[in-house]
């Protein structure tokens, strides 16, 4: 799954984050049911987890192992 994240064009991406903060925008004022708010967190954790940063982490934690 992360593979086809990291294909997807980086405005495709965009526009998934900004669709994902309205979900929780939504969900925070109860418009929107619970089921949205997951999918927003599952998007954002992805998000996350593709970042340099926490790569960088996974990555030298492997090394040491």
């Amino acid at each position: 799954m992360i593979e086809k994240v990291n294909e997807m064009h980086d405005h495709t991406k965009h526009l998934i984050d900004w669709a994902s903060i309205a979900t929780v925008l939504g969900t925070l004022m109860q418009v929107l049911p619970s089921l949205a708010a997951l999918f927003s967190i599952v998007w954002s954790i992805i998000r996350i987890y593709e970042t340099k940063t926490v790569q960088n982490w996974i990555h030298s934690k492997r090394k040491y192992k």
